[in-house]
């Protein structure tokens, strides 16, 4: 396999060819680390790159390969988000109001490594990863190696950039409204939304009220697979977080077995207000409806019931309480753009008492949604309405600007997180601009399996992961 083959081939392919002695941990750190320095100037998709202590680690991990020790990541390079904690690195959360290093890794980090991934760095995100695009007046605006005309979504753009440019075979990235969905869809990747509490947010155990959780990018649904298998499950001795059941088999195994046939709803409706689609982006729903039923599955157009209630109502108290506590944790709040210290504002909006009743009234509309999922296994959407943005669109928007342009963009991401069952975006084929385009598939509560087995023979059928970004 040629540098650039082993490059794109994806974490679960590389770990691999760890373990059968294709290739060292170290010649596959030094690709990453090499590939970074040549791509990184035009993507901005770091934060931080850690080279030396890469491949110290990478040299650790080859003595316990020649040792004969099986862990799922040994040796791979990996990337997370610059909002967990990496042990003696600030977490500055995509902004400059940060500088004290933190003191220990975040749970997340910990399984990481426990894995044996070597972790090279960092990756960018908007400020408190409050948008749905990755940009930011301390570091800059990440591109899309698709095209560098436009960005990467968000919030974990510069994840979704890393992979997508094949910097990284995996990133860690989290969401709280679509922000693993929407890089994957702006940068041809697969992205899953996994139950809430099914990956621990140690040390930051209810973000956003509830509504963050923690996920990965990846080039393929085994990839994913892999990844959930390594960090997956509740810390022992348990932490008052959401433990959902475990799984019947491993997340691998479930990418790697058939479906089955299956009852799967489509729907472009989403909950009010009502979003317009792009021709393009119903286009890439219709093709991916008619592939599933010739694959057998019994198809069939039927909305969810979202009710007359404004998202809003429900989703804007937890989102803006949870933008409130990261910016209390704040050491230079001044710093922040004027945006996100208008939204913090904001908050004041959302008192205890009305930041309890949306949590009350999301239980009830909860339910009402799931009575979809008594007649179907799979629900079949847009990931997003339109295409990713350009690159800078929102430079010098302000507060409530940018809310109405985020919440047109998670219009159909963000419901799945009020409920918290799990969600990912799967490629659909390209735009006319040469953009990405993307599918969401979301599954009833607690049942990753078979979104992932789904979405592995949809990759099977229409392979995307074989197509390469021009910026790579």
């Amino acid at each position: 396999m040629d540098s650039q083959g082993l490059a794109f081939a994806g974490a679960a392919r590389q770990a691999e060819l760890v373990r059968e002695g294709e290739v060292s941990p170290r010649e596959l750190v030094d690709l990453c680390l090499e590939r970074i320095e040549a791509l990184e100037p035009r993507l901005n998709a770091f934060r931080v790159v850690w080279a030396e202590r890469a491949r110290a680690e990478a040299d650790q991990a080859g003595s316990r390969v020649r040792a004969g020790e099986e862990r799922p990541l040994l040796g791979v390079p990996v990337a997370v988000k610059d909002n967990v904690d990496v042990a003696g690195e600030v977490t500055t959360h995509g902004t400059g109001a940060f500088v004290t290093p933190a003191r220990e890794d975040s749970e997340v980090v910990k399984r990481l490594r426990a894995a044996g991934a070597v972790i090279v760095g960092k990756t960018l995100l908007p400020e408190f990863a409050l948008w749905p695009s990755t940009q930011s007046a301390t570091w800059g605006a990440t591109v899309n190696p698709w095209n560098p005309d436009y960005g990467p979504c968000g919030s974990s753009g510069g994840s979704g950039t890393a992979v997508a440019a094949g910097l990284v075979g995996l990133a860690h990235a989290t969401d709280g409204g679509g922000s693993i969905r929407a890089p994957a869809a702006a940068c041809a990747l697969f992205g899953l939304k996994p139950q809430r509490g099914r990956v621990s947010l140690l040390p930051d155990l209810e973000h956003w009220k509830g509504l963050s959780v923690y996920g990965a990018v990846t080039r393929t649904v085994a990839d994913t697979a892999l990844y959930l298998d390594a960090v997956a499950g509740p810390v022992p001795g348990g932490n008052g977080e959401p433990s959902p059941p475990s799984p019947s088999r491993s997340f691998t195994e479930a990418a790697a077995t058939a479906p089955g046939r299956l009852r799967i709803a489509v729907s472009t409706r989403t909950a009010v207000p009502q979003e317009k689609v792009d021709p393009q982006v119903r286009r890439a729903l219709d093709d991916t409806a008619a592939l599933l039923r010739s694959l057998g599955h019994d198809v069939r157009e039927q909305d969810p019931d979202f009710g007359p209630r404004p998202l809003i109502t429900l989703f804007g108290p937890r989102y803006l309480r949870g933008a409130r506590e990261d910016y209390d944790r704040a050491e230079r709040p001044k710093v922040l753009e004027r945006r996100v210290r208008g939204l913090v504002r904001l908050a004041a909006v959302a008192p205890e008492p009305v930041l309890a009743r949306a949590r009350r009234d999301a239980e009830a509309w909860t339910q009402q949604l799931l009575r979809l999922w008594d007649d179907y296994d799979v629900l079949l959407q847009p990931t997003m309405p339109r295409l990713p943005d350009r690159l800078n669109e929102q430079e010098g928007y302000g507060t409530l600007r940018m809310m109405g342009t985020s919440g047109r963009y998670v219009a159909y991401t963000s419901p799945w997180n009020i409920t918290g069952q799990p969600a990912a975006a799967v490629p659909a084929g390209w735009s006319a601009e040469g953009l990405p385009l993307s599918v969401q598939v979301v599954g009833r509560p607690n049942d990753e399996e078979t979104l992932l087995s789904l979405a592995a023979q949809i990759e099977r059928e229409r392979p995307w992961a074989d197509r390469l970004p021009p910026l790579a």
